[in-house]
């Protein structure tokens, strides 16, 4: 695979490190001489090897990585890190590259090997990560953001893109493997970036894909049911998320404390934590008050210890939202960024942040007198559901139109909440099909519809093909009413059955929005 399409991103100029000093910096064994060789990449993706990197091949759930050795060698992989198994599949493929072989299990050592290579342990930029069940991308942007007005150099790592300064980056990494984000965080040092925003999930602490990665700031926003699927229950998931708060992760901690989850984070963190509230009488070092809400934006006063203090506006509905940028600000604060010198660089404290699918208004120009507004997120959670409604409860002047799905072959648990949840805060219901994947599309309209119709308040709709639910949403639309489309978000395709078929939610609620003529 050529340079042009590789998987991941990396540092254009990257500089080769002497096998045998990773070797010995790292407790690896080689097999056979090692003498010159040098690495200047790693990868466990054998797709995506460039000549001279260090392929590293790890046990899976179906194969182990060694298997691939030879398509890594053809490739020009310089050298090999696996452990004995990948070894003695490597002597039978006769690779005639270095291996360097670990006593523990590689991805143990990824990150810090990653790093090493890419030299990106001790970086000259302000690190941040975000973790938290919905708003980690919220939180990235609208830390970018904030950052550019205080004039220093940004970079990001969101679900949605990879933004290196100015420079917009899609990639095919949904959450980066540890070598995947060092190569990224190689090339933000290149271009001379100062400030590094990340999403942190809890796969990615748990999965160790921040390994290596030392934050000035970490925090924390808020926890609801997902992804039980992959850990279980409850407590083993908020497990993955107070790990980040360790010394090995992070120096600082931020906080939001206004519900039991916060709190307890807040009290067990191993790091050094500063707390914000935004309910009234909550105990914390910071506090956040609502100043006035529209479907056009939230405004704001934030306020902190020793007089610290901003009056603000976000061109997003919700007092979530205001929550997101007052833990952004705190966050930088706690960095050593001055929030006076971040408001210098706002107009009137405006912040005018984008976050592509994340409650982005189709047709934003649209008087509300001439018709509906048609919004479009990311957010597929009972948690992401109930805080949308709420806030849309508390400024659409019109009635509540809402229209999601779920995922197929993902923690099944949540879905008739999810469609209570719906059919609590809407006027009126639309379930359709997000990725069903190997499901049946229909039994999981089906859980979904039951929850919905269990609220006994909203009109409850069922139509499986997204396309034909978009646009029946704005038949049955009048002025002043909001649809919001929950679940796909930025997304550009469904997954169907094995197959993953192109599809944009914006570009289908554009198309259904000229068709109408509520939309030029």
């Amino acid at each position: 695979m050529s340079t042009g399409d590789a998987l991941s991103i990396r540092p254009q100029h990257p500089r080769p490190l002497p096998l045998a000093r990773l070797a010995e910096s790292h407790g690896l064994r080689a097999a056979g001489e090692l003498g010159d060789a040098a690495v200047s990449g790693v990868t466990l993706d054998s797709r995506d090897v460039r000549t001279g990197d260090l392929y590293v091949g790890m046990p899976g759930a179906r194969r182990h990585g060694a298997a691939f050795a030879d398509q890594a060698e053809r490739s020009g992989a310089a050298a090999m890190l696996t452990d004995a198994a990948g070894l003695e599949m490597a002597r039978e493929r006769g690779i005639g590259i270095p291996v360097l072989v670990s006593a523990v299990h590689p991805r143990e050592l990824l990150g810090a090997v990653a790093a090493a290579v890419y030299g990106t342990a001790d970086l000259p930029a302000k690190v941040f990560g975000i973790t938290g069940t919905n708003g980690k991308t919220s939180v990235v942007y609208l830390l970018a953001e904030l950052m550019r007005a205080a004039g220093v150099v940004t970079g990001l790592s969101s679900t949605a893109e990879r933004r290196i300064g100015d420079e917009v980056i899609v990639s095919n990494l949904t959450s980066p493997e540890a070598s995947e984000l060092h190569g990224l965080l190689a090339r933000m040092r290149e271009r001379g970036v100062e400030g590094i925003a990340l999403e942190v999930s809890a796969h990615a602490v748990e999965r160790r894909r921040i390994d290596g990665v030392h934050f000035d700031v970490v925090a924390f926003n808020n926890f609801s049911q997902d992804h039980l699927d992959d850990f279980g229950d409850m407590e083993s998931y908020f497990a993955a998320k107070l790990a980040l708060f360790a010394p090995e992760h992070a120096e600082r901690g931020v906080v939001v404390v206004d519900t039991p989850p916060g709190q307890r984070i807040a009290r067990e963190s191993r790091i050094p934590v500063t707390r914000l509230a935004t309910e009234y009488g909550q105990e914390a070092d910071w506090h956040l008050a609502v100043t006035r809400q529209s479907i056009d934006g939230v405004s704001f006063v934030l306020q902190g210890p020793e007089g610290a203090h901003f009056r603000g506006s976000v061109p997003v509905f919700g007092r979530f939202m205001a929550e997101n940028a007052a833990l952004a600000l705190v966050m930088l604060h706690e960095a050593g960024i001055p929030i006076p010198r971040v408001a210098d660089g706002l107009d009137g404290g405006r912040i005018p942040v984008y976050i592509p699918g994340r409650l982005e208004c189709m047709n934003p120009d649209t008087p509300l007198d001439a018709g509906p507004r048609f919004f479009v997120d990311y957010g597929h959670t009972p948690g992401a559901f109930e805080a949308m409604l709420d806030a849309l409860g508390e400024v659409a002047p019109g009635r509540i139109i809402f229209l999601f799905g779920a995922d197929g072959d993902r923690d099944t648990t949540k879905r008739e909440e999810m469609g209570r949840i719906a059919g609590a805060g809407a006027d009126t219901v639309i379930v359709c099909d997000y990725h069903p994947r190997s499901e049946p599309p229909e039994a999981i309209r089906a859980q979904l519809i039951t929850g919905a119709r269990s609220a006994n308040r909203a009109a409850v709709f069922e139509e499986g093909d997204p396309r034909a639910a978009i646009r029946l949403a704005v038949s049955i639309a009048e002025p002043g009413d909001v649809i919001l489309y929950a679940g796909p978000g930025h997304e550009d395709y469904q997954e169907i059955a094995g197959q993953i078929l192109p599809y944009s939610a914006r570009d289908e609620v554009r198309g259904a929005l000229r068709e109408a003529g509520l939309l030029s």
